[in-house]
């Protein structure tokens, strides 16, 4: 254990809770949850499609990639989680988000859950999807949104709650620019559209009873706290 803290948004801090990645009650609950949320926006797969899961952390998209009949490989710089990701089934594949390893067009979906809040240059990672997409390829993204009310919610209070990121997890000052997000897409040829996201607060109440492994995350007009893009490349 380390004697001091991490400071905020250190990709350190996920090697130290490595061992927590597939506890449905463990410090990553609530990206078990996103992850399912994500597989609802993803067509089965036709033939020998490549899903590409950017920032894969311990694999958590891996039972609904399989599910839907992808070949799914991760990218992400953490040995630790890779290792865990490779473990149930994934390729994994180490390298940065901003500059991924892998062939133009190669990937038939394109999933960057949970990384553009932790990047100095979101637009980038979104370039990177562009590119790493076919022609009509699927795109999932989520993230925070940079608002007040986001960095309140996601900082002040969810570090407190169970189920809740982890303290010191994210660095409001990344938290994302939706409208330039969204400008940055039309630039690069993305068809993409922003939905906000919350819990479900009797799933919520269940699961901190002991009574469900997950929440489901329930659709929303309001991006200003946590929010979900859906698209394809033109």
């Amino acid at each position: 254990m380390r004697e001091t803290a991490l400071p905020r948004n250190d990709p350190a801090q996920y090697d130290d809770l490595a061992d927590q990645w597939w506890q449905p009650a463990g410090g990553f609950a609530a990206l078990h949850w996103l992850a399912a949320s994500r597989a609802e926006h993803i067509p089965p797969a036709s033939g020998s499609a490549l899903l590409v899961d950017l920032a894969c952390g311990g694999g958590l998209m891996a039972p609904h990639a399989a599910r839907l009949g992808y070949r799914h490989v991760g990218v992400d710089l953490g040995f630790e989680g890779l290792r865990t990701a490779r473990a149930h089934g994934v390729l994994p594949v180490r390298g940065s988000v901003l500059a991924v390893p892998l062939a133009d067009g190669c990937a038939d979906v394109v999933v960057a859950g949970e990384i553009l809040e932790h990047v100095e240059d979101d637009v980038a990672v979104l370039a990177e999807c562009a590119r790493l997409l076919r022609p009509g390829g699927v795109l999932v993204v989520d993230a925070l949104a940079a608002t007040r009310i986001g960095r309140f919610l996601m900082v002040t209070v969810a570090e407190r709650l169970p189920g809740g990121p982890p303290p010191g997890i994210h660095d409001p000052a990344l938290f994302v620019d939706r409208a330039r997000l969204l400008a940055a897409a039309d630039r690069l040829g993305l068809e993409l559209r922003l939905v906000g996201l919350r819990p479900s607060l009797r799933d919520a109440v269940a699961w901190r009873l002991g009574r469900r492994d997950s929440v489901r995350m329930r659709p929303i007009r309001s991006t200003a706290v946590v929010f979900a893009g859906y698209g394809r490349k033109r």
